[in-house]
């Protein structure tokens, strides 16, 4: 415990998953510090997740340039951090950029990784990172003393979406009158074979309708032709609800008795707001990339136990020839059965 009570600043991760697994180190954050508030560094894409993060004061919405270091952009951020009068800054990325603002800004204590020689930016220089095998290893180290043992278990992420909020959203998108349990299904994913195939989500929405289920297409732009292919061969109990805000997916998730997902950052999402998630993989490992939260299911092509087994020491190498292809629609409509019978029976 400590008497410094200036706030703390996390740059985390771009990626929607890892912005939501990163909520892990900010209640760490407060549990050792709880006069020390903690902010996000945020994308306007991940800006609304932090809205339902308990023990997150706000997020800091810029969004940087890919592939070059944006100037402007790192000077506008630099000048917000320091009105901010921070005492610590948390540098998820190992990227030289992602640890420039910071420093401009005067921060006391930068900590992070050494990544791409940041020397000089960085004064709280940590080592090993390649040594701990999940990423929330890694963030969460930085998190503690320098050297310090890794807890058995991090704090899970946390999305607190309020019952009032959820009534509104279903009401003005005018979705307060879907009956039946809600199936949301999200077929986007990042990285190349990570996406169940458009058409067995088509199929699974076929299924699901007939046995009263109300579905619900999440994901961004980029799904939205997938969603309306799904829709086609769903019928009128299927409804497109992708969309540029983030915010829209996280209300439905909130409202969904179950969600069906790729591993991809709405996975996460779901599981962090504590609706069952069937989960999806393929060539990436569960080991390291599933959410610290419980799931309802996680699917995986059948057999190969030992690619499996070896994916824990090398990652998704190992594991890199699955297909999710190869995951059955039958599987994965067992799976969200099972978890629908099981809450009518509760």
């Amino acid at each position: 415990m400590t008497s410094d009570s200036r706030p703390i600043v996390i740059v985390p991760y771009v990626w929607i998953g890892d912005f939501v697994r990163v909520h892990s180190v900010a209640k760490l954050l407060r549990e050792q510090n709880p006069d020390r508030p903690v902010d996000m560094v945020s994308s306007s894409l991940c800006a609304p997740l932090a809205d339902y993060m308990p023990g997150v004061r706000q997020a800091i919405v810029v969004d940087m340039p890919r592939r070059r270091l944006g100037v402007a952009q790192q000077r506008e951020l630099a000048d917000r951090l320091r009105t901010g009068h921070y005492g610590q800054a948390l540098v998820m990325s190992r990227k030289w950029k992602a640890a420039l603002a910071p420093w401009l800004a005067g921060i006391p204590v930068r900590t992070g990784f050494a990544g791409e020689a940041r020397f000089g930016l960085l004064n709280d220089m940590r080592w090993g990172e390649r040594a701990l095998p999940r990423m929330i290893d890694q963030m969460g180290a930085l998190a503690l003393p320098a050297n310090a043992p890794m807890p058995d278990k991090w704090p899970l992420p946390e999305l607190r979406v309020p019952d009032a909020d959820v009534a509104q959203w279903r009401a003005a998108r005018g979705l307060g009158a879907d009956a039946g349990p809600i199936v949301t299904l999200s077929p986007g994913a990042v990285g190349a074979g990570k996406a169940w195939p458009v058409a067995h989500y088509a199929a699974l929405a076929r299924a699901l309708t007939k046995d009263g289920a109300s579905v619900w297409v999440l994901g961004g732009p980029s799904e939205t032709a997938a969603a309306r292919q799904i829709a086609e061969a769903g019928g009128a109990r299927v409804r497109d609800l992708t969309s540029d805000d983030l915010r829209n997916a996280i209300l439905a998730l909130a409202a969904a008795d179950v969600s069906v997902t790729n591993d991809s950052g709405l996975m996460h999402i779901s599981a962090a707001i504590g609706t069952p998630t069937v989960a999806i993989f393929g060539p990436t490992s569960p080991w390291h990339w599933k959410p610290l939260n419980p799931v309802a299911a996680i699917l995986e092509p059948p057999g190969d136990e030992a690619s499996r087994l070896r994916a824990r020491s090398e990652g998704n190498d190992a594991v890199a020839h699955h297909r999710t292809d190869d995951v059955s629609i039958d599987r994965v409509l067992g799976a969200v059965r099972d978890v629908l019978g099981r809450a009518k029976a509760v």
